[in-house]
């Protein structure tokens, strides 16, 4: 167990964004998911900052996540990530700042082969 972690981090990093091809096969739909978790007893100011290989990043998206709870927001939802279109199949990162400790992971459910596949990865964080 990582002693340093104590509940979490304030920046979280994930360089590996890319939202699969929607399909509309099957009763999944092919998303990227962020997951933010706080275990504080207050609501946690989170912002997410987008960056991009080939155009200027954005930033300071602004998100709110109440105490001791956890947060689902589908990166392909533009309603979700303050009106940010993320196109399909384009490379990002993503950075997330919080003005306290977090817990923040990123899914992805890929439906463009029969068997689908899901995984989903931990940050790297300071």
């Amino acid at each position: 167990m990582n002693k340093n972690l104590k509940g979490g981090a304030r920046v979280w990093y994930f360089p590996d964004g890319y939202l699969p091809k929607k399909d509309n096969s099957g009763i999944m739909d092919a998303h990227e998911a962020l997951m933010l978790f706080n275990t504080n007893e207050r609501i946690a100011n989170v912002h997410l900052d987008f960056y991009f290989e080939d155009k200027p990043p954005v930033k300071n998206i602004e998100i709110k996540v109440l105490q001791e709870r956890v947060i689902c927001i589908r990166l392909d939802h533009p309603d979700e990530i303050g009106g940010v279109v993320i196109p399909l199949l384009y490379q990002y990162a993503l950075r997330v700042r919080s003005d306290v400790n977090i817990i923040a992971q990123i899914g992805r459910l890929d439906t463009t082969q029969p068997n689908m596949a899901y995984y989903s990865s931990m940050g790297f964080f300071e």
